[in-house]
């Protein structure tokens, strides 16, 4: 834990979230404004009964974003969680996306679960053996050819017989279960040549697949979406409430540093438009998912490359009503105008940040005044940076208050 502390303090000291569940939550004030009414609404009863969401949220540098994504799936119970950011992931190609989502959600660890759904489904417990179910069988003298078919049986219900599931998918993903259950056998290179398709590998030829019962053809930004909604299928599945997806730093997008990773051209630029237009417009094909965009407010503001400048994606998440009041059910949340800061939560905010580095051992740390708060709330909405960094940075003494 302390090794903990000293990175979340680092981190912090570079304006950056701590990167550790627990410690976002100790430090967090007021974000749950927001988090909690997404956990409500959507979490708990929606997502998990079929229904689907897409959030976006937009800030200033420093407004939170970063921390209001770490701390919301960290409080996200029994869900899958893909989080990433657009600086090391390419948005631009909706099969990137999905190539980096069935990374992070471990298919096979969802085809585990299903295939322990199986072995209950044919009347035994999972905790009675270890290792192969079909190995399990014919030590019970139970190997026979009807059984055997039963296990075939079940793997075509739970997959093949799933409309909302690709064909070849669902083929695949019955072939590594029973894989994982000893029946129908699975070779290591076979298994291999599965895995290989499912993200894209050129090396994989199709005609060894064909000699599998698959059809395949390669995934690509053409039927990625279909492929997506076929994993979210199998997360279900496996008993998760459903697929939470993160995407942070969207802002690369109009970002013309020559030392990012990546760095969009005008091209690539709009086909991450129409890529995230193409989510929101068949979004009613998905169930059981919640997408959640995350960018600096440059990417409004710049009318010429920002988001403005793609219409038909803008006319689609630009909130149409202008009120004062917050609406949590929009699409677009601007943390800069959140009504969550008032001089007991600056005060508290720099408290737990103190605290926090008191408990690593730091030099001492004293939470701000009440003065230093008030002058921090007065000059916020003027300040370059938001006012939640400028009260992280003040109370760990990084740099004068402006």
């Amino acid at each position: 834990m302390e090794n903990d502390l000293q990175t979340a303090i680092s981190r912090l000291k570079n304006g950056v979230a701590p990167g550790h569940a627990g410690i976002v939550g100790d430090i967090t004030v007021g974000i749950d404004f927001l988090t909690d009414f997404w956990k409500k609404n959507y979490l708990n009863d929606y997502i998990p009964q079929g229904g689907n969401r897409i959030q976006f949220i937009m800030g200033r540098q420093g407004s939170g974003k970063t921390h209001l994504i770490e701390y919301f799936l960290g409080n996200a119970e029994n869900y899958k969680i893909v989080s990433f950011s657009a600086r090391e992931v390419w948005i631009h190609d909706i099969k990137e996306i999905f190539f980096e989502v069935l990374r992070q959600c471990n298919l096979e660890e969802c085809l585990w679960r299903c295939s322990r759904t199986i072995v209950r489904e044919l009347g035994f417990s999972p905790e009675e053996f270890e290792g192969r179910f079909a190995d399990y069988l014919v030590s019970k003298g139970l190997g026979d050819p009807i059984t055997k078919r039963e296990i075939r049986l079940q793997l075509s219900n739970l997959f093949m017989q799933n409309p909302l599931m690709d064909i070849n998918f669902a083929y695949t993903c019955a072939l590594l279960t029973g894989g994982q259950l000893g029946h129908p056998l699975l070779e290591e290179p076979a298994r291999e040549a599965l895995i290989g398709w499912l993200y894209g590998k050129k090396e994989v030829k199709l005609p060894t697949l064909r000699s599998l019962g698959l059809a395949p053809v390669r995934i690509t930004k053409n039927n990625a979406r279909h492929m997506l909604r076929s994993l979210v299928e199998v997360i279900k599945m496996a008993g998760y409430s459903g697929l939470i997806i993160a995407i942070d730093d969207l802002d690369i997008l109009v970002s013309r540093d020559s030392l990012e990773n990546i760095r969009y051209t005008r091209l690539k630029r709009e086909d991450a438009y129409e890529s995230i237009r193409e989510i929101i417009d068949e979004i009613d094909t998905l169930r059981n998912i919640f997408f959640l965009f995350a960018f600096d407010r440059k990417l409004i503001d710049d009318d010429i490359n920002g988001i403005k400048s793609y219409q038909a994606l803008w006319f689609r998440i630009q909130n149409e009503i202008q009120s004062d009041r917050v609406n949590r059910f929009s699409n677009l949340i601007d943390l800069d105008r959140l009504p969550i800061y008032d001089i007991q939560t600056v005060m508290d905010m720099s408290a737990r940040v103190a605290e926090l580095l008191n408990n690593a051992g730091e030099r001492p740390a004293q939470p701000l005044s009440e003065e230093i708060a008030r002058g921090i709330l007065s000059k916020s909405d003027f300040s370059e940076q938001a006012l939640p960094r400028k009260v992280v940075l003040s109370t760990l003494g990084q740099r004068e208050v402006n």
